[in-house]
């Protein structure tokens, strides 16, 4: 399959906006180079060897999405970049603002994550890991086997890693949970590995529940993962214990009436995407529908809550 490459360089503000032009597009996700997380990695030591510079600049952050090559691909570059332009009129600096496209094969965007992608532990118990490498597991360890797949993360940024150690203090047996906007399905597979005995992955994208089911089918969890195409929450049946949406802070915002609804009483959701600028959007929304933000955790400028149904 054919795809364009499309990538911006912004500014930290702005991330959140482009990130949302680019759904409203029909993009599934984006990947964000951000220069500030790639030093906290090539510092943390789980990269055996990396030969990435350090980064000076912190202020120049990349966001690269994918968008099928097809006869509405003019029309979208046309709408994304009069739209940027416009990011002024709501008070948020496009930074450089320069955007490049270029043609993309699937299988040649898929290899180029074996250059960078590397088992790396994210919490205390799990550790993720590219199919294509080896990696011995010590006593305790829950390894997530992950492809990418077309326009997904490697699930190490910080909104993913937020969401997984959220999971993993929370997810006990026999629970029921839905992750909202899935993906490549990681938080899926994660609260499967962590114990929870019914999991719905539900996305728009068919490219997403497509990659989605792959990586379920890989990590041996299709018993209790059901990968469904689907508008967030909509059309989804029954109550879940445990809600995780690693999304961006309007679409959660959006979806929080059909979130308490689909939250069983004393449930709780896991919201993430969200950049530090908008927590107080997100929280207040959720307190206006009936949640009480249980704990609020930061890394690299974005942010994740937990919220219970009352």
């Amino acid at each position: 399959m054919r795809w364009a490459e499309i990538s911006i360089q912004t500014s930290h503000e702005a991330m959140e906006a482009v990130a949302d032009i680019f759904h409203d597009l029909g993009a599934s996700g984006v990947v964000i180079e951000d220069p500030e997380l790639v030093n906290n990695y090539r510092r943390s030591g789980e990269w055996d060897y990396c030969d990435i510079p350090e980064e000076a600049n912190l202020e120049v952050v990349t966001i690269k999405s994918y968008l099928p090559v097809d006869e509405l691909l003019d029309d979208k570059l046309r709408v994304f970049e009069e739209r940027v332009n416009h990011l002024h009129e709501h008070n948020l600096d496009k930074g450089r603002g320069s955007i490049n496209c270029r043609e993309v094969q699937e299988e040649d965007w898929a290899s180029s994550w074996k250059d960078y992608f590397h088992p790396t532990r994210v919490s205390e118990r799990i550790v993720i890991k590219p199919t294509w490498e080896e990696y011995v597991p010590s006593d305790g360890d829950l390894v997530i086997e992950l492809d990418p797949g077309m326009a997904f993360g490697t699930g190490t940024h910080h909104t993913t890693t937020m969401c997984i150690r959220c999971l993993e203090d929370i997810i006990k047996p026999d629970q029921t949970v839905f992750d909202v906007g899935t993906g490549s399905g990681i938080l899926a597979v994660a609260a499967a590995k962590l114990g929870a005995s019914c999991v719905q992955a539900i996305d728009f994208d068919p490219v997403a529940v497509r990659t989605a089911k792959e990586n379920v089918a890989v990590n041996g969890v299709l018993a209790t993962v059901e990968v469904i195409q689907g508008d967030l929450l909509t059309g989804v049946e029954g109550q879940a214990d445990v809600i995780v949406a690693n999304i961006i802070a309007d679409i959660i915002i959006k979806m929080l009436p059909d979130t308490h609804l689909r939250l069983a009483e004393n449930g709780i959701f896991i919201a993430s995407g969200i950049i530090a600028e908008r927590l107080g959007d997100v929280t207040e929304a959720l307190i206006e529908q009936g949640f009480v933000v249980d704990k609020v955790i930061e890394e690299g400028g974005w942010v994740a809550i937990m919220a219970t149904r009352c």
